[in-house]
């Protein structure tokens, strides 16, 4: 199987800038999408953004102009780019990638989590 490695996080003050990364290795035939989900103490997680292998991307509606993911395939790396945060956004930050092992195996894997903590 491929693994997802994290890095990045930390803490900040509201309005600061934090970034993740997502490292992934192993067996890959292709990755046909990257992204990162959250999860907030008593809350659901949620899809905060994804990039597809085109380019496609996708936001959660309360991170757009702040957030911005992108992709570098020749490293299988996928980052997130977190300016303006908010308390809200406080959260543990997982990666998630939907991984083809072979062109008929599909492996979903997530990443360890990296906590963002954003004080008032």
């Amino acid at each position: 199987q491929a693994q997802l490695v994290e890095s990045g996080g930390g803490s900040v003050q509201a309005g600061g800038s934090l970034s993740v990364s997502c490292a992934a290795s192993g067996s890959i035939f292709s990755i046909n999408a990257m992204g990162w989900y959250r999860r907030a103490t008593g809350k659901q997680r949620e899809l905060v953004a994804r990039i597809i292998s085109g380019g496609s991307t996708y936001y959660l509606d309360s991170v757009k102009g702040r957030f911005t993911i992108s992709r570098d395939n020749a490293k299988n790396t996928v980052y997130l780019q977190m300016n303006n945060l908010k308390p809200e956004d406080t959260a543990v930050y997982y990666c998630n990638a939907l991984i083809m092992l072979s062109p008929s195996v599909t492996s979903n894997q997530w990443g360890q989590g990296t906590q963002v903590t954003v004080s008032s």
